[in-house]
């Protein structure tokens, strides 16, 4: 698929190169706008679980995340050398908005049902209102002005979900009220209801879960609920924070009402400012040097929403923000770098047609939700709300800030996370060891429940249940039963985070590490206590992970396969495998060494992507699953959001004479990984990549016997 002029290679550096890229991602859609031009329907045959002509509003309404911004920085500003296509462009929504709300007419959206996607719809719409009320609004005439305002009536008093969709109806009220000149004290009650839901969402340091975060009193109560029915698959809260609390919908909506509600609720803003700037401390580190977020979560079609925080952030101009996004330019620098990031990785995100297509860095639909139709991905239009920004506002007359200095491993609380870009190696991503979500969610683990989650290193979904349709990059999968069926961590304890003590060059220092109890199958057959262990200054290009399994009932046979991160099954040059070889020269080198590495405890991949192993770990303690074995495992094609053919390193444990109730063991996993693309593609120097492979951690259990005070080790309680 060809990338898209106008995006693909924009320098993407001012706003003329911002409007320039919108207008090139809202063009193509004009071949599939109805007669009426107030829905879009994509020529793809793929459908969501709800009704096609939401979907068709989906196409028509998402893009107005732009279409808005425009029309309102255009009305802001002297004009742009673009500002005659732009009105071109746009056009079309002006009589969308017409057609679309008139219930006579053949194009009308349809009313807005309880707990119907028209409520998503319905906030976009809102913005757009908002944000240019002359154009789409006061510019129409007396029966258009009222069929707008009835249609967004038609949020109140209907069921929705208790999570982000909240924020939807209040930002559609607040568009009657700005717009639609309703009475603030007739929609009171129902806002002030929808901001208490929203609120119990909030977790710590600008932080909100999406939806109601599980309790540990709960998490007993299903518990006993289980004893009592025997089933475990009520759909109940769960433990995620993912884009959605920040970019996609919590922390954005709070920053358009920041900015559009200063005015007529300045206490509730005030404090939302104040989230914001709590938020903007933590959140940057989920972007590296050259723009890439870590991809985690759900509906990562949306792609450069990700970015949707800088741009609402821009927008709403929240004062003394802390540092790095405490000025216009350091914003700018996030926003653009992001948006630069998806310009250089853009060749197979369009359709031929130039329209977006369901996936992250190429068409995938095993990665997609029940709730994304052809038209769902322009919900990345988000981002680029920072065009309702005029020429001369400081956002784009300040100079943009580069990124800050890289950083060793932080816990960010809220989220349960360890993010890590450490400056010794080149690798930015996170341990996650205890998020979930628990309703239906088509490979609902490998969005919230590896262990690991990368920027340079996209994460794999199953394409079904044998171990290399699981894909099992960044997992432990489990089997009992001969490894016809396996099991992954999904549902599991509150995270903990103790410390641990790293001894190196005769220093003794602390680090964090996160620590989770899990169980692979809900009948509780084995308990498993998992220690994360983040890259060190000793081990920049190293992590660690080891499990602990407690066998509550006797079984058979036990199967493991652990996997670290997924790379590119492909030379670069011309398309063949990697091959394999025996040795890693001392002057190979990360990008340009290309290979497949495998021995009995180890294996090393090399690809034009990077290097990704894994290592039995020794410990000094009881003895490993008898059977150890280590290879590279290729899994089904299109698993990975990034590469199409992936190989995966593995560590394999198996245990075939039966495990008796009572038996604990303990087993260890070092992770190897270094990007070649990482922040820009740097380099590090210190020592050569086979110095670094050869270079193993060491692990050493407290409570175990063969401790040597002196050597250099990473130190667990037993």
């Amino acid at each position: 698929m060809p990338p898209l002029k106008g995006f693909s290679d924009n320098p993407l550096q001012t706003r003329d190169d911002l409007e320039l890229a919108a207008l090139s991602i809202l063009e193509p859609l004009h071949a599939y706008f109805s007669p009426g031009r107030a829905k879009i329907r994509l020529p793809v045959g793929t459908g969501a679980h709800f009704d096609d002509l939401a979907a068709q509003l989906e196409g028509f309404a998402r893009p107005l995340w732009t279409v808005g911004a425009i029309f309102s920085g255009s009305s802001n500003s002297t004009g742009t050398p673009l500002s005659a296509r732009c009105r071109e462009i746009l056009e079309p929504w002006i009589e969308g908005f017409r057609n679309g709300t008139d219930p006579d007419h053949e194009d009308y959206w349809g009313e807005i049902s309880e707990l119907g996607q028209r409520m998503v719809e319905a906030e976009i719409i809102s913005f757009a209102l908002i944000s240019a009320p002359d154009v789409l609004y006061h510019n129409q005439g007396k029966r258009t002005k009222h069929n707008i305002e009835a249609w967004l009536r038609g949020m109140n008093n209907k069921p929705m979900p208790d999570n982000n969709w909240r924020w939807f109806r209040v930002i559609s009220n607040l568009a009657l009220i700005r717009v639609c000149s309703v009475p603030a004290q007739e929609l009171a009650s129902t806002m002030d209801s929808d901001f208490a839901i929203l609120d119990s969402f909030y977790l710590e340091d600008g932080w909100s879960g999406d939806g109601p975060w599980l309790s540990t009193e709960q998490e007993t109560q299903q518990d006993a609920a289980y004893e009592k029915t025997g089933r475990r698959d009520a759909i109940g809260p769960g433990r995620q924070a993912d884009y959605y609390s920040g970019s996609f919908a919590l922390q954005f909506s709070q920053l358009l009402y920041i900015k559009f509600a200063s005015d007529i609720d300045p206490q509730r803003v005030a404090k939302y400012q104040q989230q914001a700037r709590e938020f903007g401390a933590s959140i940057w580190k989920y972007f590296d040097a050259d723009g890439s977020a870590i991809p985690f979560g759900r509906s990562l079609t949306y792609r450069f929403a990700c970015g949707g925080f800088f741009a609402a952030l821009a927008v709403a101009k929240v004062p003394d923000m802390p540092f790095p996004l405490a000025d216009p330019g350091s914003i700018r620098g996030f926003l653009l770098r992001h948006l630069r990031w998806w310009a250089k990785n853009s060749y197979d995100i369009f359709h031929a047609d130039g329209t977006l297509n369901i996936g992250w860095k190429y068409p995938n639909m095993f990665m997609c939700e029940d709730y994304n139709s052809p038209q769902s991905p322009y919900w990345c239009m988000k981002s680029l709300i920072a065009l309702s920004l005029s020429q001369d506002d400081e956002f784009w007359t300040a100079s943009e800030q580069p990124y800050p200095p890289l950083f060793k491993p932080s816990l960010v609380p809220a989220p349960r996370q360890i993010v890590s870009n450490h400056p010794m190696g080149n690798h930015h991503f996170f341990l996650s060891p205890a998020q979930f979500v628990a309703w239906p969610m088509k490979a609902t683990q490998a969005k919230y429940s590896k262990f690991e989650y990368s920027s340079a290193f996209a994460f794999s979904v199953p394409t079904g249940p044998l171990i290399q349709q699981i894909a099992p990059d960044c997992m432990l999968a489990l089997s009992r039963d001969g490894a016809e069926t396996w099991a992954v961590k999904w549902k599991c304890s509150q995270a903990m985070f103790p410390q641990a003590s790293l001894y190196a060059n005769g220093d003794k220092s602390s680090i964090t590490i996160a620590k989770v109890r899990w169980c692979p199958w809900g009948d509780r057959q084995i308990e498993i206590e998992t220690t994360l262990v983040p890259p060190t200054d000793r081990w920049p290009d190293w992590h660690v992970r080891l499990h602990r399994i407690r066998v509550k009932s006797s079984l058979r046979t036990l199967h493991t396969t652990e996997g670290g991160f997924a790379l590119p099954s492909r030379c670069a040059k011309d398309g063949t495998k990697l091959p394999l070889i025996n040795t890693l020269d001392a002057d190979a080198e990360v990008r340009t060494a290309e290979g497949i590495l495998e021995s009995e405890d180890c294996t090393l991949i090399l690809s034009a992507a990077g290097c990704s192993g894994v290592s039995v770990a020794s410990l000094n303690t009881a003895p490993l699953l008898p059977q150890t074995s280590s290879n590279a495992l290729q899994p089904d094609s299109n698993t990975n959001l990034a590469y199409p053919r992936t190989v995966i390193p593995v560590v394999e444990r198996n245990k075939t004479d039966g495990l008796a109730a009572g038996t604990e063991f303990v087993f260890a996993t070092s992770v190897f990984a270094i990007s070649a693309d990482a922040n820009g593609g740097r380099k590090t120097v210190f020592r050569s990549l086979a110095e670094r492979w050869a270079d193993k951690p060491q692990i050493c259990i407290s409570s175990g016997d063969g401790y040597t005070e002196g050597t250099d080790c990473i130190v667990l309680d037993g």
